[in-house]
């Protein structure tokens, strides 16, 4: 699981760098100033995530059932919140929004909170 979590880590950290690098170049000039915020508030959660991914990587054994559901919290919860704005924004601005994204960027969110409950929680016991 420690793998795991960490191969996913630096895989979310380079993505957050390539669609950063992407939202600030390519969509620049096809994204309204809205979107474009909005396509950047799914990179910054990417890189926050993939940064915390990489400090439970390395703290925690992730043998526990808390600290696993912790770290696919956190996975699960930064893909589908991050990638269905990505998602949202692009197809919003090719005039064909994908609209059963809307409901998955909270479902997302929910999953960011569960795993920072977790966090908490895992401190909480091994201290």
């Amino acid at each position: 699981m420690t793998q795991f979590t960490l191969l996913f880590a630096s895989l979310l950290g380079g993505l957050a760098i390539v669609f950063g690098a992407f939202g600030a170049h390519a969509l620049k000039k096809i994204l309204t100033e809205e979107q474009l915020k909005s396509f950047e508030t799914g990179v910054k959660y990417q890189m926050y995530h993939a940064l915390v991914l990489l400090l439970i990587g390395f703290h925690f054994k992730l043998e526990t059932i808390s600290e696993k559901y912790m770290a696919i919290s956190f996975v699960v919860g930064v893909v589908l919140f991050s990638f269905s704005i990505y998602g949202l924004v692009i197809s919003s601005a090719k005039n064909k929004k994908l609209r059963f994204l809307g409901p998955i960027t909270p479902l997302g969110g929910l999953l960011l909170v569960c795993g920072w409950c977790l966090l908490f929680y895992n401190i909480l016991i091994t201290s």
